[in-house]
């Protein structure tokens, strides 16, 4: 394992920078030689037919020059794209390890749900999320699936051979530099749902009978045209054929146009998708799930990305017909009918193997972005999955989202004897942090991601939280009754299995404290006779006293200290109830007379 990954980074950069600068100064010195050549190629012109002091077919000399140089030069120009795309790959790696990372990456807010039980509570998906943080998937389908990971916990089998995986690839520097320089510098948004559904849907151009019936047809247009013009058979037979051309294609018009429009618009992710799976079918792996995912795109003998060819292929002779000097010359051959019904057999062969492509590269580069993150946090440690549930027990927990610089660390332990803590502190001391601390690094132990703690041993958990509930204008619903309704969720969740880790932030603050202290009793009570177990915080002393009712509970607090007139904070959680607040200190500290 690395254990310095940012200087593995910067060294891989100052490689692919210098790349960059060699392949630069060959740019320009190719681009001076194509205009010598250009300039000869005038010269000999002029000499061949102006004082004629050489034959003409010297012309050719620096002719080819040029062509060999412009193929070239062409290929320097895809090395240095290549190149920067490599550097800009290393800049955004030392980005996330020096927490530069923030708007830089993929949000992911089209799979943010207000209604999902934890999802905006604990800052999964947006701007500076951890969903940007972890999420490197070149395809939408990548997206998706390392969402659906953060968004449901996965069972413990599925957990550990996750953790396989990420441990296999982690050092794997190179192999996730390829994968995100395969294919072309885009991100493929096509919908899997929409590919697959085009991959399974019945025949667009059902005609196949009509196949050899255009290729009969393309091959009298050229036998008609060679007669006419080098044989003197006149224009008549080519016009009998061009006529037949027109009713068998008129007659497939209809497919045709489908079959060509559908393939316009998926080719471009399947092309990716690809680059993808030929650079994992080339690469060793061990671990159970990498050989399960490997073995799934190679089913039939065939690789999945030899298959992905031949269609990418097929699509690149289509668009020819947009060429308008190549227009009139696929008319007459029939090129897109011919190359259509091409396309139908290779969706009627290989058509529904798509979906199982799309999930093993989808699998694939979620595990790579858990990888890289793995890679790039070599003190974060997979946490053990336990079978002895409810447990949550971790030390020196961190919050992934914060500088380690500014990241304090706290101890925390939940199980069967003690189910519930309860938070007391003031205002800005820390609770919330708490709680979205246990909640993110919850979710990353569960997608099979490591941890930012010291230990971690949890069981499989449910996770719900109340910390960034609000009411909604549109549907006119107070924050209070928002509240009340996310409760009722983890309430039902706590119903079923696995048992519910809830993170209750402030608990009914809306209301009165004499209806707050009943009711944060009961809801808090219901959820642990449920076989939950949870975080609640308050800065209300009177719910404080919750721990001496409840069983399995436990107090624990934030402290803060007036020095000098500034509040400070150590953000150390502390045995029992917090005994002063620090809300009349701030009302002070920003000029209010209280």
């Amino acid at each position: 394992m690395a254990s310095d990954p940012l200087g593995e980074h910067r060294a891989q950069l100052a490689a692919r920078q210098a790349e960059v600068a060699a392949l630069t100064r060959r740019d320009r010195a190719l681009s001076t030689a194509r205009l010598i050549a250009f300039v000869a190629i005038g010269a000999a012109v002029w000499l061949a037919y102006g004082p004629r002091l050489f034959p003409p077919g010297l012309i050719a000399l620096p002719a080819a020059i040029f062509f060999a140089l412009v193929i070239l030069h062409d290929r320097t120009l895809r090395a240095r794209r290549r190149a920067e795309r490599a550097a800009t790959f290393y800049e955004r790696g030392i980005a996330r390890i020096e927490d530069r990372w923030r708007g830089t990456g993929v949000f992911g807010e089209r799979f943010d749900d207000p209604k999902h039980p934890y999802a905006r509570d604990l800052d999964l998906f947006g701007s500076g999320s951890l969903f940007e943080l972890l999420c490197t998937a070149r395809t939408s389908g990548g997206e998706e699936r390392l969402a659906d990971w953060l968004r449901a916990p996965a069972a413990p089998e599925v957990v550990r051979a996750r953790q396989a995986a990420i441990s296999e690839l982690r050092d794997r520097l190179a192999l996730r530099e390829e994968l995100a320089l395969a294919g072309d510098d885009v991100r493929a948004e096509v919908d899997p749902r929409t590919l697959t559904e085009w991959g399974l849907a019945p025949p667009a151009l059902a005609h196949f009978w009509m196949r050899p019936i255009l290729a009969l047809l393309a091959l009298a247009a050229i036998a008609t045209t060679v007669g006419w013009l080098a044989f003197d058979t006149g224009w008549a037979p080519l016009v009998v054929v061009l006529a037949l051309e027109w009713a068998a294609m008129r007659f497939l018009r209809d497919g045709t146009d489908a079959v060509t429009g559908a393939i316009g618009r998926r080719d471009q992710h399947l092309a990716l998708l690809g680059r993808l799976l030929e650079r994992f079918e080339r690469e060793p792996f061990e671990s159970p799930l990498l050989v399960a995912l490997k073995a799934k795109i190679s089913e039939g003998g065939v690789p999945a990305s030899r298959r992905i060819d031949e269609l990418v292929r097929l699509a690149a002779l289509l668009l020819q017909m947009q060429n308008q000097f190549f227009a009139p010359f696929g008319w007459v051959l029939c090129w897109s009918p011919q190359l259509a019904f091409a396309v139908e057999r290779w969706r009627r062969h290989s058509g529904r193997a798509i979906p199982g492509w799309l999930d093993a590269g989808s699998e694939l580069e979620a595990l790579i972005a858990l990888a890289g993150y793995a890679f790039e946090h070599p003190r974060d440690p997979f946490p053990e999955i336990v079978d002895e549930a409810p447990r949550f027990d971790g030390e020196g927990l961190g919050h992934p989202l914060l500088p380690e610089s500014r990241c304090v660390r706290n101890d925390v332990r939940l199980d069967a004897s003690e189910r519930l803590l309860l938070v007391s502190g003031s205002n800005m001391s820390g609770k919330s942090t708490l709680l979205r601390t246990v909640g993110v690094n919850a979710v990353l132990a569960l997608a099979g991601a490591p941890v930012r703690a010291t230990r971690l041993q949890l069981s499989p958990l449910q996770l719900g939280a109340t910390l960034r509930v609000q009411d909604s204008l549109a549907e006119g619903a107070s924050r209070f009754y928002a509240e009340i309704l996310r409760l009722r969720q983890l309430v039902e969740l706590a119903a079923g299995r696995p048992p519910l880790l809830f993170l209750l932030d402030e608990i009914l603050h809306g209301t009165n404290s004499h209806d707050r202290r009943l009711g944060a009793e009961a809801v808090v009570r219901g959820l642990l006779e449920r076989g939950a177990i949870g975080l609640c915080t308050t800065h209300d002393l009177a719910l404080a006293a919750l721990g001496d009712s409840l069983p399995g509970a436990v107090n624990v607090h934030f402290e803060d200290e007036l020095v000098s007139g500034e509040l400070r904070f150590d953000y150390r959680m502390r045995p029992g109830v917090v005994r002063r607040s620090n809300a009349l200190e701030l009302m002070r500290a920003v000029g209010l007379e209280v």
